[in-house]
């Protein structure tokens, strides 16, 4: 392998790396910062104009530096011919006609190699024999067939067929097996090289086994939250932070009389009542997304396609951050009331009798706790029943629970929609 294949090779490597002389002057270098050698011969200006740290002896301990804010262990070794080389974490001390990116390539924790056309190692690093569990002086000049299993070194031969055939770099992926027998996953480049006078292929991967097995286990946990949603029989859905229904569950679908195709993109305030408690959601709202909450309860009037209105409880949390703000609030319908067609919003007033009405007290005693004379709260009362479609007393007290006008869970009665536990609306 010459020098311009080993930079080929380096090219590949989230490594940064120099060559200097013996001046430190930059003979070349690559990766990140370093692709530009004025960056290069600045940061070994900076070495040089520190005489005490320079330079050191062979063996001594690496040469701490500090370079645009970023840290550097460099050590310095001096050739015999006085050619010095620096690197981040790797120094190479060389003789003459010898290749300095050979180290570069060895000590790198990407897996590289070189096989010939027939499927011989003619080189690998330690991170590549440390893959199959062995050493590089064990791989080299062994066929592929001797250290994979036959069907994958079918298809890794295929690869290099396939690379030399088209004389152009491959990345990909690829599944490979471990000496234990396990499966594992690599990603990198593979592509064709001279080695002396032969045509070779030479890869380069990094294994990315627990990556992949975090996104199975990513995939897997939206699945069953997926399945969750639509077999747990919750009216849930995920609403972006600009406000747009991104996922929702049938139960939801149903509930709001509309398909879930034509659900998931619209804006969730359309579906909303234009009620009291539509301003309180919104601060609610701004509250989540912005971060200051993670999680709230609160009341809202769902408004649903053919215009039909049901008082529901909501239970927001946010999922996601990004830049200090929630990226998403999953909000779950916990409580529905009876679907009832619009009508008038009920006033504090009519609120308050409902909830003494339920509570079992007669109209004279409705009358002297709101401080309202008899025939006000008759006239409430009469208009409560037109607006409630309820004949009876009774039946008035019914419908203010099933259109979740009143609380369920709290004694005295009170509004669904009550700040304060005391408080009857």
């Amino acid at each position: 392998m010459d020098e311009t294949d080993f930079k080929a090779l380096l090219a590949q490597l989230p490594v940064f790396w120099w060559e200097a002389d013996s001046d430190l002057r930059v003979v070349d270098s690559g990766g990140g910062a370093f692709d530009d050698q004025d960056t290069t011969q600045r940061f070994l200006d900076a070495l040089a104009a520190d005489p005490g740290d320079m330079p050191r002896p062979p063996g001594k301990d690496p040469l701490q530096a500090r370079f645009d804010g970023r840290a550097f262990d460099v050590t310095w070794l001096a050739g015999p011919l006085g050619a010095h080389h620096h690197s981040r974490g790797v120094a190479v001390e060389t003789r003459e006609g010898a290749d300095p990116f050979a180290s570069f390539a060895d000590l790198t924790p990407a897996a590289a190699f070189v096989r010939d056309a027939a499927g011989r190692y003619l080189w690998t690093n330690h991170a590549y024999a440390h893959l199959y569990g062995t050493t590089r002086d064990k791989l080299v000049g062994r066929h592929l067939t001797d250290v994979d299993a036959p069907d994958d070194a079918v298809r890794f031969l295929a690869l290099d067929h396939d690379v030399l055939s088209g004389n152009t770099p491959v990345r990909h992926t690829l599944t490979y097996r471990r000496p234990d027998g396990t499966s594992a996953h690599a990603a990198g480049y593979r592509f064709p090289v001279r080695w002396g006078a032969r045509r070779c292929v030479a890869g380069i991967y990094v294994d990315i086994t627990d990556y992949t097995h975090a996104l199975d286990q990513r995939r897997q946990a939206e699945d069953d939250l997926r399945a969750l949603r639509d077999h747990s029989g919750l009216p849930c859905l995920r609403i972006s932070a600009d406000g747009l229904v991104t996922e929702a569950s049938t139960a939801v679908s149903e509930l709001l009389r509309v398909r879930l195709s034509d659900l998931v993109g619209r804006p969730a305030d359309a579906l909303l009542a234009d009620t009291p408690e539509r301003a309180v959601l919104r601060e609610i709202w701004n509250d989540l997304v912005d971060g200051r909450r993670r999680s709230a309860e609160t009341s809202a009037v769902l408004l649903d396609h053919e215009h039909g209105r049901r008082r529901a409880r909501l239970h927001l949390t946010t999922t996601g951050r990004s830049a200090g703000r929630a990226t998403s609030v999953w909000t779950v319908v916990t409580q529905a009331g009876l679907r009832h067609e619009s009508h008038t919003t009920l006033t504090a007033s009519q609120i308050r009798i409902l909830a003494l009405l339920a509570a079992g007290r007669s109209n004279a005693e409705i009358a002297g706790s709101l401080r309202l004379s008899r025939q006000t709260v008759d006239y409430h009362l009469s208009r409560l029943r037109e607006l409630l479609d309820a004949p009876t007393r009774p039946a008035l007290v019914a419908r203010a629970y099933v259109l979740g006008i009143l609380s369920p869970h709290t004694w005295p009665p009170r509004s669904a929609t009550a700040t304060h536990p005391r408080s009857p609306a």
